[in-house]
């Protein structure tokens, strides 16, 4: 698991386009990951669609958001579509990235699917440093944290 000032390991995933996405490319702006375990379900939804909502204030902070889950390039895809997402998501189906970053493994808030991603945020600055995270987190609960976070890192500079 990451920690906070710790320089965030680089990946490299498709995004829903089947386009590879390269986290030290985004190098220069303020980046919001987040994970989810499931596309198109209720809590999932709701998450994507609270960045989906906060995305201007976002993008006027120089900053960017990017989605992470295990479902293949053509489900994010669907999903992007028909929540009208502005920004990537990204298929992790072997959960490299996820596991790296502690949020793959034993869920507790899903008894259902106790192997499963973790619904999680991180925050980077600029130079990819890793400013604010929390594993295992309610849909609203990650957006309002992660725009907190993104605030706090505006106002320090």
């Amino acid at each position: 698991m990451l920690t906070i000032g710790q320089t965030a390991p680089d990946f490299e995933l498709p995004n829903q386009d089947g386009r590879l996405i390269r986290l030290h490319d985004q190098r220069g702006k303020k980046v919001i990951l987040f994970a989810f375990p499931k596309a198109n379900t209720a809590g999932c939804t709701d998450q994507a669609c609270g960045f989906r909502d906060v995305f201007p204030q976002i993008e006027l902070s120089a900053g960017l958001v990017l989605g992470i889950s295990a479902d293949r390039p053509a489900q994010l895809a669907a999903w992007k579509t028909a929540k009208r997402l502005q920004y990537d998501l990204l298929s992790d189906p072997d959960h490299q990235v996820m596991s790296a970053w502690g949020a793959w493994g034993i869920n507790l808030r899903l008894f259902k699917l106790p192997i499963a991603a973790t619904r999680s945020f991180w925050v980077l600055d600029e130079q990819g440093i890793l400013v604010a995270q929390q594993i295992g987190v309610s849909p609203l609960e990650s957006v309002e944290k992660a725009l907190a976070a993104l605030d706090r890192l505006n106002q320090s500079a």
